[in-house]
């Protein structure tokens, strides 16, 4: 299949290849444009007057010069904000939209899980909707017979799927328009925000059916606004921005980069998006998300060459450490203790620890909230906890506060990430809470079990105890 931009728009670019065999996605120098007019009477007026070189109204660009591949069996994320231009890049990829220039090449059947249900007939049953949407997909009646049965079973409606679309619900719309989508043959699968509809167990019952295309080396790309369904399910994340196509690169550094930019008050985002357009998309994160607000960068852990003591090992891995803010507060020393307040980085399974960093205020700081959070090495969060129902009111500028939150390591054994954060409100943005200062990924810690149990699956520790008893035997 390809997209490609009118004549009358499209640009001088080099000759377009078509995909390779691993080549599945190709997008090149792809925009998106749209005429936006203050009158409506200037939306005629261009469409009579255009070729004679008049033009009403005022341009915007939803997309401009994006270009990149997604090889066969790659699962990619597309994070952004709202408005920057992420469903309107899944559209033109998926032919339901034109682009305005540029051009677009995907090799195999796709399925477009996008505005779930848009394509249903609402006068037609269920039923009548899953021929006809497949007859689109371009499957024939024995084709669909075959799968009607684990289409109907998958949306489990009922004997809705026998009433006109117009009767459903909004939820049983989209149940029926994922199960279409979900169980018909395709090479690629494009979903928008699918994933975070329905019910708890109908969300994990997709998130199966998304593992499962992906195990048997299907190619899908998966826009959400959840980052840890990124980070979990992603080798790759795209970052659009305003309509850029602002980094290509593993997920969890692409998404920490994402954190940064939305958290951050709106003076220092648009310092970060200057910062990045000094590197290009083929260089690798770690250069780009160096430069933080004070143009340091801080290699960790700080304290790895410390002689080894009780609880402590210098042979855990430093981090690559992300901050950003530092301006209005700072968090300066941090660190792992034990009950006996002795600092560490080996910590067992079950105990009771205390993560303890201190804070400095540059600036007077409203509303403030402290944080902290748990991560697994890919990026998943664990867990985490902060004061947000509790905020403080006023701190005063030049304040050192000492911020203790106690847990217990209810975690498996394995190496994990701690993060601190602290958000507030100040007089020279009062009209947005922003991450004041974070620092993702501080340091290491290493679980250990209390034991010489077998290896436990999972993160979380639970307690488990397994108790075996006879009910009757043959002997």
């Amino acid at each position: 299949m390809t997209v490609s931009a009118p004549e009358i728009a499209r640009q001088e670019t080099t000759p377009f290849s078509p995909p390779t065999d691993d080549v599945v996605i190709r997008v090149r120098n792809v925009g998106k444009m749209y005429r936006i007019y203050d009158r409506p009477q200037d939306r005629l007026r261009h469409m009579l007057l255009w070729r004679f070189g008049r033009h009403y109204g005022r341009e915007f660009w939803a997309l401009r010069n994006v270009s990149f591949e997604v090889r066969r069996g790659e699962t990619v994320g597309i994070i952004g904000r709202n408005g920057s231009g992420k469903s309107t890049l899944l559209q033109i990829i998926a032919g339901t939209l034109a682009p305005t220039e540029g051009e677009v090449q995907v090799k195999g059947r796709v399925a477009a899980l996008l505005e779930l249900g848009s394509g249903f007939n609402p006068e037609f049953t269920g039923r009548e909707n899953v021929y006809l949407n497949g007859a689109i997909l371009g499957l024939s009646r024995e084709e669909i017979d075959a799968r009607f049965d684990d289409i109907a079973a998958f949306a489990d409606i009922g004997e809705f799927i026998d009433q006109p679309v117009k009767f459903y619900s909004s939820g049983m719309v989209v149940r029926l328009a994922f199960a279409v989508q979900a169980l018909m043959p395709k090479e690629v699968l494009i979903v928008d925000e699918a994933l975070a509809v329905g019910d708890e167990a109908f969300q994990r019952k997709c998130m199966r059916k998304l593992e499962e295309f992906r195990a048997q080396g299907g190619t899908a790309l998966l826009v959400t606004h959840n980052t840890q369904t990124i980070v979990s399910q992603c080798e790759r994340c795209l970052l659009v921005w305003n309509g850029e196509l602002l980094l290509d690169d593993r997920a969890k550094p692409v998404t920490d980069f994402y954190h940064r930019l939305i958290y951050s008050s709106p003076t220092l985002q648009q310092q970060f998006i200057i910062s990045i357009h000094k590197y290009s998309l083929s260089e690798r994160i770690p250069s780009i998300v160096r430069e933080e607000s004070s143009g340091t960068y801080a290699n960790h852990d700080r304290e790895g060459d410390t002689p080894v003591i009780v609880g402590y090992d210098s042979d855990i891995p430093r981090t690559q450490e992300i901050c950003y803010g530092g301006i209005h507060a700072r968090i300066e020393s941090y660190g792992m203790y034990d009950r006996n307040g002795e600092k560490v980085n080996l910590i067992r399974t079950g105990n009771i620890y205390f993560w303890i960093y201190t804070v400095r205020f540059y600036k007077k700081a409203y509303s403030v909230v402290f944080g902290m959070m748990i991560k697994t090495v890919d990026g998943f969060e664990v867990g985490g906890a902060n004061n947000y129902n509790e905020r403080t009111p006023v701190i005063e500028e030049g304040t050192l506060l000492k911020v203790c939150f106690r847990f217990r390591a209810n975690l498996t054994p394995g190496v994990y990430y701690m993060n601190a954060g602290v958000m507030g409100v100040t007089d020279d943005e009062p009209d947005s809470m922003f991450y004041l200062h974070r620092r993702v990924d501080i340091c290491a810690v290493r679980v250990i079990a209390n034991d010489l149990r077998s290896p436990l699956p999972g993160v979380t520790y639970i307690e488990p105890e397994l108790k075996v008893s006879l009910i009757e035997s043959s002997i």
